[in-house]
């Protein structure tokens, strides 16, 4: 399944770490710049879970993204 993200958040937002070790992948992992948009490529059968995390200043905003079995 192919999931695209548009960044209109009017800041950068950091793919997290967990978003590649939960199965997604995506063409580049660097950081989606505003109103750029970012490709995620889940596992056949599966739909995105999708969170936006503000961590303020030190961090940044931060988006997981999880692979969810359509089955449950």
């Amino acid at each position: 399944m192919k999931f695209v993200f548009l960044n209109d958040t009017g800041r950068i937002v950091y793919p997290h770490p967990a978003c590649f070790t939960h199965g997604c992948f995506a063409e580049n992992e660097s950081p989606i710049q505003h109103l750029e948009e970012r490709t995620f490529m889940l596992p056949t059968g599966t739909y995105p879970s999708v969170k936006l995390w503000d961590y303020g200043e030190e961090r940044g905003l931060q988006i997981p993204i999880t692979p969810c079995k359509e089955d449950d």
